[in-house]
């Protein structure tokens, strides 16, 4: 079978090209996300990098497996983002991980609350320097010139030394980045305060308050901005601790009583394929296994998002991270380690972070020129109003104002007369220039788009909704048309016979299931289960075959007691020279009707008999359908069944006609989805499916959407998971995909509203008409108040949680 390859579908996170993640500390803003793909791309051997600014990871993809990791991360940390490689997830001590990951959490925590009281204190001291006179009460030390100078000093050369030191070494770099936006905005301020205070007789302005109240408002903006951003990851971080660390080994597996076997607590990395575990009540499960002895019920409700606990006995299975409610249980290990199903869900999510929505990329190539084009904005804000706008408006240069006292340049009060006084032009534009470096914010458009899909997956993760990227919510909101697999996906999956009529005398209803089940022993089909499950009602024993031959869509046929059976549709009956009479294919047409399929015995002569199976429909099929169609989207079904057993089934869910394709085995599905996608060049294409047969179609839609039977496949094929297995999940995917990249685009363009109108304010578009002039500390506010916003308005998705 030729799968139709899809265009430009990302790759999965289980692909075996080699995958290396780092963690990456030291960045700012858009401009240093730009500078460290920069960094990793031009290392021999990588192909391509992604980098997440909201996380503060990087994942690098190359074809060579003998990369050298140590000589990236030193050449990544030389550069000035200190990186280390991150250990494989079957080498790491989950509860160390997540131990090292709670203390830092908590520093820096510590470290943001700290600044937030330098913060406030430097904007308090700063402010009460303006207040000047209040009923007549006198501050003279507060309103002091020299306090302010002392107070701009320690301000710059403690809590803004890590600012400026950063920014000077992306300066240096060739890579600048908001922090030296800030830096330059910072000491320009604060070196004309200086110039001003000692040389007096150039009749300059003193405003060391600036380089306070810009630092001030950096640092607050930063703490703000640094516990959203935990808000954000908070639902990711828990996600991690559902990975359990320890497992209880039973030490001795072949006793006669597990339960009283030598127990031994070892890491649940540690365990391996066919161990014995213990799990006692309220326990983890440490890996995905098979209950081997005792009964419980478990607590599934982080891997499904039902609360309600599922029972399980003997045979049945379990996943990992799952709880243990009631009883002690023996478990055999089945999947460990970065196979177990909670670590493929991690290891999605943390993918799904990494993948940039396509809108992205407008505003990845704006960030990587972005403090470029401020500090040429800058520069020539300073240029144009020292040498034309002050010399074309003289009014600006001359204005009135509440002068400052005779104590020449000390805050030690105020006249109470108002007098014109004249402003220098080289303040006046060395203010807007400064304005516009401080401004300005990468940082908003870096953060626009991760903070948004960090939320996004991780509401769908707690809600049994992998969702693989940001690329992905994008296509989903492009979406026109969905389209279903029939069988174990609008149905149970679960047929049973309903009919078995044997046309020739010499076979009986018993006979008749008996060599239909002899043939189908070979085969895990749907339709093969509802027959051999039939047998078994009956209690009958069923003969040995051989020589299977098997066409997938059509049927199969074996050799049962000496003679070839065939089994299938009457078009499998066909093609083995097998005909069928008039009287036979009225009785196909009535069952079809019925929506029942139908399956024909023959013999390499005759038919011999018609076996119906039915499958019924999910429960939530026709509510999940109409509201599919209330969301504007077409919806269409795909079946290898006979036309009229699929209208049938498309007539019960309220589909018209046209919207239901038969007779398509699983080989030619995708080539059904391509062609939609050719007659509908501008409409995306979703298809939904159990992610088992329906890969190929899965792969080649623009959407691939499976069920969480099957998977290892469904992981690797579909784009969005339904952990549930429930249908109705198709709507709440679809709606939190869109929700999401509304965020998304909410971000962006906020981010590029803010920063169009904001940098021309900054540089004094309105001063001639308006007399409108954004001071720097201002500047400083409304920069730190972006980003806050940004990462606040993405944490907003959870109001979807709350009311979906």
């Amino acid at each position: 079978m030729q799968l139709v390859p899809k265009k430009n579908k990302a790759e999965s996170p289980l692909l075996t090209k080699n995958k290396i993640t780092l963690d990456v500390e030291g960045m700012q803003c858009a401009g240093c996300v730009k500078a460290v793909e920069k960094q990793l791309t031009q290392f021999p051997g990588v192909d391509k990098a992604s980098v997440n600014l909201a996380t503060g990871v990087a994942v690098v993809d190359s074809e060579k497996f003998d990369i050298d990791i140590d000589a990236l991360v030193k050449e990544l940390t030389t550069a000035g983002f200190p990186s280390k490689p991150r250990k494989p997830p079957g080498e790491t001590d989950t509860a160390q991980a997540l131990k090292e990951a709670e203390d830092k959490k908590r520093k820096e925590m510590q470290s943001a609350k700290q600044q937030l009281i330098i913060a406030v204190m430097l904007l308090l001291f700063s402010g009460i320097g303006h207040l000047g006179n209040i009923g007549g009460l006198m501050l003279p030390v507060l309103q002091n010139i020299w306090f302010h100078f002392g107070l701009a000093t320690v301000a710059i050369i403690i809590p803004g030394r890590p600012i400026l030191i950063d920014g000077w070494l992306g300066l240096r770099r060739n890579a600048p980045n908001m922090n030296t936006l800030v830096a330059l905005g910072t000491l320009s301020a604060y070196t004309a305060s200086v110039v001003a205070l000692f040389f007096p007789q150039l009749g300059w302005e003193c405003f060391f308050d600036e380089p306070v109240m810009i630092l001030g408002f950096i640092l607050l903006g930063r703490t703000l901005e640094k516990q959203a951003r935990n808000r954000a990851s908070a639902a990711f971080q828990e996600l991690l601790s559902l990975k359990p660390s320890i497992a209880r080994l039973i030490a001795k597996s072949n006793t006669d009583n597990a339960q009283k076997a030598e127990i031994i607590e070892i890491p649940a990395e540690q365990v391996h394929i066919g161990e014995w575990l213990q799990v006692l009540p309220g326990d983890k499960i440490p890996v995905d296994g098979e209950v081997i002895e005792g009964k419980t019920t478990v607590d599934e409700s982080m891997l499904t998002g039902e609360s309600a606990p599922v029972a399980k006995k003997v045979g049945d299975s379990l996943s990992a991270g799952t709880i243990n409610q009631l009883g002690t249980i023996t478990i055999q290990a089945t999947r460990t380690g970065n196979d177990t199903t909670v670590a493929q869900i991690v290891g999605l999510v943390e993918a799904a972070q990494i993948r940039k929505a396509p809108v992205q990329k407008l505003a990845d190539t704006v960030a990587g020129y972005f403090t470029y084009g401020v500090l040429t904005t800058a520069l020539l804000t300073f240029l144009f109003w020292y040498f034309i706008g002050t010399n074309i408006w003289h009014d600006i240069v001359t204005s009135t104002v509440l002068l400052p006292s005779p104590h020449s340049q000390h805050f030690s009060g105020y006249l109470t007369q108002q007098t014109p006084t004249y402003y220098s032009p080289i303040l006046i534009s060395l203010k807007l220039a400064i304005a516009v470096m401080v401004v300005a914010c990468p940082c908003a458009l870096g953060l626009a788009t991760p903070t948004a899909i960090l939320v996004g997956t991780a509401i769908g993760a707690e809600r049994g909704l992998l969702i693989k990227g940001g690329d992905v919510l994008e296509k989903v909101h492009q979406l026109k048309t969905i389209v279903f697999d029939k069988t174990g996906t609008l149905t149970t999956g679960s047929p049973s016979v309903t009919d078995c009529i044997p046309i020739s005398d010499k076979h009986t209803v018993n006979s008749l299931i008996q060599l239909a089940a002899a043939v189908e022993s070979g085969s895990q089909h749907p339709l093969a289960k509802a027959i051999l499950d039939s047998a078994a009602e009956r209690e009958l024993p069923i003969p040995p075959a051989t020589d299977f031959h098997t066409e997938p869509g059509f049927g199969l046929s074996a050799v049962v007691e000496g003679n070839r059976i065939f089994l299938g549709s009457w078009e499998w009956l066909n093609l083995n020279n097998i005909s069928i009479n008039q009287t036979l294919q009225k009785q196909l047409k009535a069952f079809a009707e019925a929506g029942k399929t139908v399956v024909g015995v023959a013999n390499e002569s005759e038919i011999i008999g018609l076996i119906a199976v039915q499958d019924t429909i999910r429960e939530d099929a026709f509510s999940t359908v109409e509201k599919l169609h209330s969301l504007g989207l077409r919806v269409m079904l795909l079946s290898g069944d006979t036309q009229e057993a699929a209208l049938a089934t498309a007539k019960q869910l309220g589909l018209d006609t046209n919207d239901a394709i038969a007779g398509i085995p699983p080989a030619k599905k995708a080539a059904v989805i391509q062609s939609l996608q050719n007659s509908q060049p501008q409409s995306l294409v979703a298809m939904v499916g159990d992610g088992i047969n329906d890969a190929p179609a899965l792969s080649q839609a623009d959407v691939g959407i499976s069920l969480h039977s099957g998977t290892d496949v469904a992981m690797e094929a579909a784009e969005i998971v339904l952990m549930r297995d429930k249908l109705k999940d198709v709507v709440e995917a679809i709606a939190l995909s869109r929700a999401t990249f509304n965020k998304i685009r909410q971000n962006l363009f906020w981010a590029f509203a803010y920063n169009i109108i904001g940098i021309p304010l900054a540089a004094g578009v309105l001063l001639p008409s308006l007399g409108f002039i954004l001071n720097p500390g201002g500047a400083a506010a409304l920069m730190a108040f972006s980003s806050v916003s940004v990462v606040t308005n993405s944490l907003l998705l959870r109001r979807f949680a709350l009311n979906s």
